[in-house]
């Protein structure tokens, strides 16, 4: 984060250094043809060059570097002050009106610099300020009074003044908008590693959870068998058929226990499976269909370059609780899409209820944010946008025109790539 800002400061010194190569030829023009005063303007020219060059080096790396260091930002200040000096040194030394500009300078390292390195820009600003008291060269000023050049050298002043006060408003605003961008950036962040926290703790108390649901689970199958094969239960056609129904129920209910653990990381004896991409949307929603019974699922799939994929249990998981959240808001109809945008796999959920309200879609996915008044609402897609997010992902929401609601999910396919599998530590599929 911190190198992404110093970045964003080197484009700064890069613009700034540009209006400094602007106003160093302005004023040489001005001074040597206008005012009549003679200037070295060949040495003076090589140092506005240099200066040319300089940034043309410096944008170049702007636009390959990922990251930018403090050295490299104190670096190019320091470069600067050599310049300024140079062209302070050939124009009058101390006595020349621009020698405020070094202000500049000192400014820009104390706000964009680590303390040392700003106090390292300040050392060689101040040791340059003396270096031309002693030592500059000399200028043939026109003919005229004392009061004649004084009054030249407050226009100077006041130029120099002007410069030095406009650039560091300009500027440091900019800077400002720069470092309140970091701190908004670090605010997210911190945010982030809180609700991955949340979501940590309420993996292991799912996890937990399952561990705990699975001994009653496995006594109650047992009983259940043993009711299966007792006699006087088993010739009653109601109980037999209710048994089956039970037992129908409790093996899902062990699926699911099973794939919590799963996303949990706990595996228990379950390989990863390949699969394709096409195959496990289509699996999913079928699987979806066939244990809720909507009234009316659309599915529509327009994947036509398939590609294999790591059938992941968690993503399932994601486009399962979609899935049920449309159902409660649109029992009548839902309507599935998928497809391929560029190396997005998107997936769009819509259903025919009320829409979201617009509190929720200005915070959706955040934590407990539900319309639907009991407790731990909004959970589910609270946990859709983090398992999307970690896959490198986004999920958005919006209402339709119309009436209803949409959820989309947009996955890059290569997060979802097959990746080499131990031997024997996968099921082919």
């Amino acid at each position: 984060m911190e190198d992404f800002t110093n970045k964003k400061n080197l484009l700064i010194l890069i613009q700034l250094r540009w209006l400094a190569v602007c106003g160093q030829v302005i004023t040489m023009e001005v001074v040597h043809y206008m005012l009549g005063i003679t200037l070295p303007l060949p040495s003076m020219a090589a140092v506005v060059l240099f200066l040319i060059a300089l940034n043309i080096v410096a944008l170049t790396r702007y636009r390959q570097l990922e990251e930018v260091t403090n050295f490299e930002l104190m670096l190019e200040l320091l470069l600067d002050v050599v310049a300024l000096t140079i062209q302070l040194y050939l124009s009058g030394g101390a006595s020349n009106p621009f020698i405020s500009l070094y202000l500049l300078q000192v400014i820009l390292a104390a706000v964009l610099l680590e303390a040392w390195s700003a106090w390292l820009v300040v050392a060689v600003s101040i040791g340059g300020f003396i270096a031309l008291t002693f030592a500059h060269y000399p200028l043939n000023l026109p003919h005229g009074g004392p009061q004649d050049l004084f009054s030249l050298h407050v226009q100077g002043m006041f130029i120099g003044f002007f410069l030095a006060a406009f650039l560091v408003v300009l500027f440091l605003s900019r800077i400002q908008g720069n470092l309140r961008s970091r701190e908004a950036n670090l605010a997210a962040l911190r945010q982030r590693a809180l609700e991955e926290d949340h979501v940590v703790r309420l993996g292991l108390l799912a996890s937990g959870a399952a561990h705990e649901l699975g001994t009653p689970l496995a006594t109650l199958s047992v009983i259940l068998g043993d009711w299966q094969r007792m006699p006087a239960l088993a010739g009653d056609p109601d109980l037999k058929r209710e048994m089956a129904e039970m037992q129908a129920q409790l093996e899902r209910c062990k699926a699911i226990v099973s794939g919590i653990l799963l996303s949990a990381g706990d595996m228990r004896g379950e390989g990863t499976l390949r699969t394709t991409l096409a195959g496990f949307l289509d699996e999913t929603v079928e699987e979806w269909r066939d244990s809720r019974n909507p009234a009316a699922l659309d599915y529509t799939s327009v994947i036509t370059d398939d590609v294999p994929i790591v059938s992941d249990t968690a993503l399932k998981q994601v486009i399962f609780n979609v899935l049920d959240n449309a159902l409660e808001a649109s029992p009548a109809w839902i309507g599935v899409a998928a497809g391929r945008q560029g190396g997005n796999i998107v997936v769009t959920v819509s259903d025919a209820g009320p829409g979201f309200a617009p509190e929720m879609l200005k915070e959706f996915g955040k934590p407990y944010r539900s319309t639907k008044g009991r407790p731990g609402g909004g959970l589910g897609l609270y946990l859709v946008a983090n398992v999307v997010r970690k896959l490198g992902g986004t999920v958005s929401a919006r209402n339709g025109a119309d009436g209803g609601a949409s959820v989309t999910l947009a996955l890059p396919v290569a997060a979802l790539s097959p990746v080499p599998l131990p031997a024997g530590g996968a099921h082919e599929r």
